[in-house]
């Protein structure tokens, strides 16, 4: 199946694979194609992958949930058991030879939908997160148009800080997280987004 996204301004994203979901949860991750990436469910077979970038500690401090060191045991177990979770769409971003390169997620937790990313060190710098986050949004929003969606940057982060911007999200506070690769407790500005709000930033 696929979903033709009613987002101006841009290009839009083919989105295979999405269904209606039941309340409190999500169909499982589509594929979504954009003009340079394709976003995709994972498979085992990334765990190489995602062990390489996550080593790097300059990719690494910047996540709140990720140790350090990273090996390959916790990407096989992090696939195993929540990459294709149904509370969760954890794409794996690939450009156009399939090989990983990042994460962009947005996940149910307590208080409502979370949006996450990385990117390896190798694609900083040329625009990709922006896009992926910006289709994966896209097509959250079409499953749930009522929905908002939050997220957060460490305060040191201004090149993800930029990202959200774009993106439309808003800041709505602050708090001190504590973060494993780090050994030490951080600020992070608290984000959240709409779908007005996202539609107005396309």
């Amino acid at each position: 199946m696929t979903l033709d996204l009613e987002m101006p301004a841009r290009r839009k994203p083919e989105v295979s694979g999405a269904r209606s979901p039941a309340s409190g949860s999500l169909p499982p991750c589509p594929v979504i194609r954009t003009p340079r990436l394709t976003l995709r469910p994972h498979a085992l077979s990334d765990a190489e992958a995602i062990t390489a970038s996550l080593c790097d500690f300059g990719v690494a401090r910047m996540l709140l949930r990720v140790p350090q060191p990273y090996h390959l045991g916790d990407a096989r177990e992090w696939l195993e058991t929540e990459a294709n979770a149904g509370t969760a769409w954890n794409a794996a971003i690939t450009e156009t030879d399939d090989v990983h390169i990042g994460v962009v997620s947005i996940e149910k937790l307590r208080n409502g939908w979370h949006l996450g990313y990385w990117l390896n060190r190798q694609a900083w710098g040329r625009g990709i997160m922006s896009e992926a986050a910006w289709a994966l949004i896209a097509a959250f929003f079409q499953q749930r148009p009522d929905g908002t969606v939050l997220s957060g940057v460490f305060a040191d982060n201004t090149a993800s800080l930029k990202v959200q911007a774009k993106l439309g999200f808003a800041i709505s506070g602050i708090a001190d997280v504590y973060v494993p690769a780090r050994g030490a407790t951080v600020n992070r500005i608290e984000t959240r987004l709409t779908r007005d709000a996202f539609a107005s930033a396309a």
